[in-house]
């Protein structure tokens, strides 16, 4: 299969199961900030791993268990609705996997926006 059609059912499929996520009448999965971040679908378009990240969890280990398991019972239905909304020839099965690439990056930001740096024009200016 081409690359590009390959990028195009990833792309599609974490748009539509955005979508999907806010329809879910799990409480952990419906009173959770959910965001799907990427799918990964195998070639053969049997399976598909989905990463999330969860706003809000602040690292509560037990909350993000919860939610692991509301979206691991949903599937079924998550995979339902993928099949009615997308003409694929196969519905692929669904595996969630936790993304923490989000985490990290907010991580990263508080880092540099602890630094106390001076604009270079400023330190031009002291050096005169």
């Amino acid at each position: 299969m081409a690359k590009y059609r390959q990028n195009r059912i990833n792309d599609a499929v974490a748009l539509e199961l955005a979508v999907i996520l806010r329809e879910v009448k799990d409480p952990r999965v419906s009173d959770a900030m959910i965001t799907v971040t990427a799918a990964d679908v195998t070639p053969d378009l049997k399976y598909a791993k989905i990463y999330y990240s969860v706003l809000g969890a602040d690292g509560d280990k037990e909350q993000l268990k919860q939610i692991y398991l509301g979206l691991k019972s949903a599937a079924g239905f998550i995979r339902s609705q993928l099949a009615k909304r997308l003409n694929m020839r196969v519905t692929p099965e669904l595996t969630f996997v936790e993304d923490g690439s989000v985490k990290h990056g907010v991580e990263i930001a508080a880092i540099l926006n602890s630094l106390d740096i001076t604009p270079a024009e400023e330190e031009d200016e002291d050096e005169l």
